[in-house]
């Protein structure tokens, strides 16, 4: 109907190039919400210091709940209230999402095989206390209580009593309560796509000053994904004269050492791959540049969604069909400190680059089932490999074991040595429970 066809473009004429102030934010996002309600989502994660909502916008053919077997995908800018690029270009992000899907056979198929999650702001007090933009830094990095969010996450490697943040916590608990599979957060400050571990210890790091995680070549391959189809990015020419990164990307830790950053967070607690993404040398840029670096991103935002279709995923059954939540799944070859676990649907994904793997599946208890895997890129087809469990001998329902607030890398780095990888799990697994007892 007309009045339906004006209503869609209005809200696509709406957004324009300049920076949306909290009021604004809002309003766009419910305009958007308003008008595509049949594959959007609008909800507030929770709320900051001073009480602004951190919204956020969820896009697919399910947006209100998780899907069996559709992998959820996120995004996340403004963590630093002075960092203004990513809050913007997320904002247009969603509008080419909208107005494309439908029309566009390649976004259309993206949004109905993925649930993408978009928080175009989670620090919204500090962008409203940067009063005077500034390239460099400003009070406005911090949230109202002046704390660097980006340093109060529980930290993998040391005990960081950081005082948690309500913007940190409500990300922490929108973390447990899905099944993230891929992120990334946006930045401003430098041109580099940085990738965990962004802290370390001697277990993780080598004589190089890198901090290794157990799926650093997948992390390679995510970071150049996005700089290789950035439009400068790959160049790696960085910022000034005393930086560059040879193809546009990075390891956190030989970057800089950084302590309770969230892409760790992510990785080793939320079973989440996240890379940290710089996306201006200027940390407040002008507005009259926005539409270039929206330009500059667009390809890159798109072909780093993709990726959440990598490697492998499955569901772990019991002898009546019935999903087992807290199976452990992982790749043999690839602990983590934190096992990554089944959800409440008994579904895993396991993102790995194409080749062979043995997965192990453990339900504590039981015989371990292994399977051995040919992983294909099937990024284009938006669906990873699937590769179900079932445990004939079990009926139970697997109890719950969360991760102990503090895990210690050096476990692992004394288990593997010793260990044959098909028990490396079950060490990992005994190290866990210990910690509860």
């Amino acid at each position: 109907d007309a009045v339906g066809i004006f209503c869609l473009v209005s809200v696509a004429a709406a957004l324009e190039f300049k920076y949306h102030h909290a009021e604004e934010l809002e309003a766009y996002l419910k305009g958007v919400h308003d008008a595509y309600s049949s594959f959007t989502h609008l909800h507030s994660i929770g709320r900051s210091v001073e009480g602004r909502d951190l919204w956020v916008l969820v896009l697919g053919r399910f947006p209100t709940h998780h899907k069996i077997g559709i992998p959820e995908f996120k995004y996340v800018a403004n963590m630093h209230g002075d960092e203004t690029v990513g809050r913007e270009i997320l904002l247009h992000l969603i509008d080419f999402l909208v107005t494309s899907y439908g029309r566009d056979p390649v976004i259309t198929r993206l949004l109905n095989n993925t649930r993408i999650h978009i928080m175009p702001t989670m620090n919204p007090d500090g962008f409203e206390a940067t009063k005077v933009p500034d390239c460099y830094y400003t009070q406005g990095r911090y949230n109202k209580n002046g704390e660097d969010l980006n340093r109060n996450f529980p930290d993998a490697f040391e005990k960081n009593n950081a005082s948690i943040q309500p913007e940190t916590q409500a990300v922490m608990n929108w973390i447990k309560n899905e099944t993230f599979v891929l992120s990334a957060n946006l930045h401003g400050g430098a041109l580099v796509a940085s990738y965990t571990f962004d802290n370390g210890n001697s277990v993780t790091i080598s004589s190089k000053g890198y901090s290794r995680s157990p799926d650093d070549d997948v992390f390679i391959h995510l970071a150049k994904t996005y700089s290789s189809n950035h439009a400068s990015m790959y160049k790696g020419t960085g910022c000034d004269n005393r930086q560059s990164f040879p193809e546009g990307i990075t390891n956190g830790y030989s970057w800089y050492q950084l302590e309770g950053g969230m892409q760790d967070y992510n990785y080793v607690w939320g079973q989440c791959f996240e890379i940290t993404l710089e996306l201006s040398c200027c940390k407040y840029p002008p507005a009259d540049q926005l539409e270039k670096f929206w330009r500059d991103n667009k390809v890159a935002l798109i072909e780093y969604i993709k990726q959440v279709h990598l490697g492998v995923k499955g569901q772990v059954t019991d002898r009546n069909g019935n999903p087992i939540p807290n199976a452990i799944v992982e790749a043999k070859g690839r602990p983590h400190v934190c096992p990554y676990r089944t959800n409440e649907h008994g579904e895993y994904f396991l993102l790995l680059l194409p080749g062979t793997y043995v997965i192990n599946a453990t339900v504590p208890g039981y015989k371990s089932i292994l399977k051995t895997v040919e992983i294909t890129d099937n990024t284009s087809n938006f669906s990873a490999l699937k590769q179900d469990f079932s445990f004939p001998e079990v009926s139970i329902r697997s109890r719950a074991a969360s991760c102990p607030k503090t895990p210690l890398y050096q476990q692992l780095g004394r288990a593997s040595a010793a260990v044959k990888p098909t028990l490396h799990i079950l060490v990992l697994m005994t190290v866990v429970l210990s910690i509860f007892k």
